[in-house]
């Protein structure tokens, strides 16, 4: 009683223009994240880059490349715990 209650919602927009993350997928997702891009050859380790609301922002093939874009848009990364899960960072 009388503690705000933050929805999941409010929650992503407040990072939202701050805060990225950078996101381990496969070349078979590119599609559903970025459908504007032409197909791409199956079975790629890419990193997409997705802003706090989990709107992807942009796709690069390393890690450091999806970080470096971050940086040249003033947002702070946080890194995906798939990266270190899997050994990636």
């Amino acid at each position: 009683d009388g503690v705000p209650v933050v929805t999941e919602e409010q929650l992503a927009q407040l990072g939202e223009g701050l805060v990225a993350y950078v996101k381990p997928i496969r070349s078979e997702e590119l599609t559903r994240l970025f459908p504007q891009i032409p197909g791409v050859q199956p079975g790629m380790q890419l990193f997409a880059l997705v802003g706090a609301s989990g709107r992807p922002l942009t796709v690069a093939d390393t890690r450091d490349a999806a970080i470096a874009s971050a940086f040249q848009n003033e947002l702070h990364t946080v890194i995906s715990t798939d990266l270190i899960a899997n050994g990636w960072i």
